[in-house]
């Protein structure tokens, strides 16, 4: 599947005193990432969640490659890698407005019902991710 893509400003406040973008930003960032991905295929956790069912974190995983500074302008590469079953896995890569690469990632997701046990999701909602 082709990436989905979406741009940030790195904000003052997500910066360390030497104006590098602090390791934990980049897991909210991707989080916002795959959200988006959501939005551009036709769901949102939101659709997902009054139907009944969750998508948690099971596993992630970061690489860091180099540093963001504040207001660098930073893209998010969301790709849905795999959905198998009860399971979702997106990757991601971060690269700043000169094409560098800042990071790379892979997130593993459970998908669950509301009384919390893992299920698979509906055709009707897999159709729009796949």
């Amino acid at each position: 599947m082709n990436p989905c893509r979406m741009t940030l400003r790195v904000r003052y406040a997500e910066t360390d005193a030497q104006g590098v973008v602090h390791h934990a930003r980049y897991l909210v960032w991707f989080e916002e990432g795959r959200s988006d991905f959501l939005r551009q295929n036709g769901a949102r956790y939101t659709d997902f969640e009054k139907a009944g069912y969750y998508v948690v974190v099971a596993r992630a995983e970061l690489d860091y490659k180099a540093p963001a500074f504040y207001e660098d302008e930073v893209t998010i590469e969301t790709t849905l890698e795999r959905q198998r079953g009860k399971v979702l896995e997106f990757s991601y890569r971060a690269l700043n407005q000169d094409g560098l690469l800042l990071a790379t990632a892979r997130t593993v997701h459970v998908v669950i019902d509301r009384t919390r046990k893992p299920v698979s999701l509906p055709a009707e909602l897999l159709d729009k991710l796949v």
